[in-house]
């Protein structure tokens, strides 16, 4: 089981970054998938989270109405679609999968995670 998350980088303040993860995982849309970060000196957050389907999602209230998480099932790929970026978003993000949990905020319900990806927003 392998997840490839990509699309990081440096951008500036109020820039855009969409972020991929590509999953080696079989039967992928059986798989509840999420975003979560992790600030240096800070532990790791939930950002956002989306269903088998893709028909729900989840978010933290600190990228709520800026980022969007969303799946293609046919392509086994997750995206976060990150808008109006801030200092503060600067962190390593990472995807993850779960295939008991629906949505969960909480790390340990997540079986598999990718290596992430260092997105880093200047001010």
């Amino acid at each position: 089981v392998q997840l490839q998350a990509s699309g990081g980088g440096l951008v500036q303040s109020g820039g855009s970054l969409r972020l991929s993860c590509a999953a080696s995982l079989r039967s992928f849309s059986s798989y509840s998938m999420a975003w979560f970060r992790q600030a240096p000196g800070k532990e790791r957050e939930f950002v956002a989270a989306i269903s088998r389907s893709g028909g729900n999602t989840n978010y933290a209230d600190s990228v709520k109405g800026r980022f969007a998480i969303s799946r293609d099932n046919a392509k086994n790929t997750v995206y976060l679609q990150m808008n109006s970026l801030k200092p503060e978003d600067t962190a390593v993000y990472y995807c993850a999968a779960s295939a008991t949990y629906v949505l969960s905020t909480v790390s340990r319900s997540y079986a598999y995670w990718g290596q992430g990806t260092q997105v880093t927003v200047s001010s």
